[in-house]
C-alpha cells in the first residue's frame, strides 16, 4: 500500500520562535507570553499565539500514528514572514528552512518540508528558494494567497514562480489574513468565509495573470479543496466570453483547472466527491490542516470512505499523487 502523505501540515521549529521572541520587538513585533507560557505575537493584521502542538515533533509523531498518516509535509502558518523588515524576514525564512531540513534528518521517513520564502523582497526570495532546494527534505515551496495585499500576479513576484519552476518545487498556497478580514471579525468568518474566498482569489491571479501560461511546468497546490475556485469556474468561463478585462485569456478558466493540485479538506464529502469529479481523483491530495482546530483529525478515514473512488483512485489520493509531486521515496 502507498505511504499515506499529508500535503497540509503546519509546524514551528523552537529555534525559528525563539528568533522571532528575540529579534521581533526590534522589528516592531509585540512579544509576550500568556498564562500557559506560550510566546504570542502580533503586528497590526497579524496575530499569533505558538501553542506546543505546532512545535512538539514527537507529539506530532503520536499524532499522526493514531492519525494512520505516514508523512507530514511541513509548512509555516499564521502570522508567516511578510510583516517583517526585508532583512528580518529573510532571516526567519532561513531559520525556518533549516529548521525543516533537522525535522527531516531526525526522521526522514516522516517529515519532508516546504519551505517558505520573503517575499515581501521577491530578490531575496529567490536567493533563499535557491539556498532552501540545497537543502535535505525541502520539497515544495509555501506562499500565502497574497504578499501584504498584492495578488501573486503582481510582476515583481513572477521571478520567484520562474525560479520554482526552474527548480521542480511546487508552490503550495495558504490564506493568511484573507479579503474582507474587517467585515468578518465575529463568528470566524475570517476562516470559515475568508479563507475559501482568498484561495479563489490567489488561483483567478495566477490564470487571469498570466502566471500559469508563462510558467507551464510550475506545479500549484490549491489549500482548503481550491477553496471557492471550482464552484465560481462557470462563472469564469461565462465572464471570458462577455468581459473585455478577460479578452487576453488564451484558453476558457476551466482549462485551467489541472493546472492545479487541491487537498481534501472540505469537511463536506459531497463536496469532496463533487471536487473530484470536476477535476479528477489525480489531482487531489490528502491534507488535514493539522494540529488547528479547523483540521481533520483522520484525515484517511476521509477518503477510506469515499465509495465513489476506485481502489487505484483512492491509493491515488491518500498518497500517490503527493508521492510523485513531492518526490518522496
Amino acid at each position: 500500500m502507498t505511504r499515506t502523505i499529508d500535503v497540509h501540515a503546519h509546524w514551528y521549529p523552537k529555534a525559528w520562535v525563539r528568533l522571532l521572541e528575540r529579534d521581533g520587538p526590534a522589528d516592531g513585533a509585540q512579544i509576550g507570553r500568556n498564562p500557559k507560557g506560550q510566546v504570542t505575537f502580533a503586528v497590526p493584521k497579524y496575530r499569533a499565539t505558538f501553542q506546543e502542538s505546532y512545535i512538539d515533533l514527537p507529539a506530532r509523531l503520536r499524532e499522526m500514528d493514531a492519525a494512520r498518516v505516514d508523512v507530514h509535509a511541513l509548512s509555516l502558518t499564521q502570522p508567516m514572514v511578510y510583516w517583517a523588515s526585508p532583512e528580518f524576514g529573510a532571516r526567519l525564512a532561513c531559520a525556518y528552512n533549516d529548521g525543516l531540513a533537522q525535522a527531516h534528518l531526525a526522521h526522514p521517513s516522516r517529515f519532508v518540508g516546504l519551505a517558505t520564502l520573503p517575499m515581501q523582497a521577491p530578490e531575496l526570495a529567490v536567493a533563499e528558494v535557491r539556498r532552501a532546494a540545497t537543502l535535505p527534505g525541502i520539497r515544495g515551496v509555501y506562499l500565502c494567497t497574497h504578499v501584504l495585499d498584492r495578488n501573486l500576479d503582481e510582476p515583481e513576484f513572477l521571478p520567484v514562480f520562474e525560479a520554482c519552476e526552474a527548480l521542480q518545487l511546487p508552490v503550495f498556497l495558504h490564506p493568511v489574513n484573507p479579503v474582507g478580514a474587517e467585515r468578518m471579525r465575529r463568528y470566524h468568518l475570517r476562516n470559515l468565509i475568508g479563507n475559501p474566498t482568498d484561495t479563489a482569489i490567489a488561483g483567478a491571479s495566477l490564470i487571469f495573470g498570466g502566471v500559469l501560461d508563462h510558467c507551464p511546468k510550475l506545479a500549484v497546490v490549491l489549500p482548503h479543496a481550491g477553496g471557492s475556485l471550482p464552484a465560481l469556474i462557470g462563472r469564469w468561463d461565462h465572464g471570458a466570453t462577455v468581459r473585455k478585462e478577460l479578452a487576453h485569456l488564451r484558453q476558457p478558466p476551466s482549462a485551467y483547472l489541472r493546472r492545479f493540485w487541491y487537498d481534501t479538506i472540505t469537511h463536506d464529502d459531497r463536496a469532496l466527491t463533487s471536487l473530484i469529479a470536476q477535476v479528477g481523483a489525480d489531482r487531489v491530495l490528502m491534507g488535514s490542516d493539522c494540529p488547528a482546530d479547523m483540521s481533520y483529525t483522520r484525515p484517511v478515514d476521509v477518503v477510506e470512505r469515499l465509495a465513489v473512488l476506485s481502489a487505484q483512485q483512492r491509493e491515488a489520493v491518500l498518497g500517490g499523487s503527493a508521492r510523485a509531486l513531492l518526490r518522496i521515496d
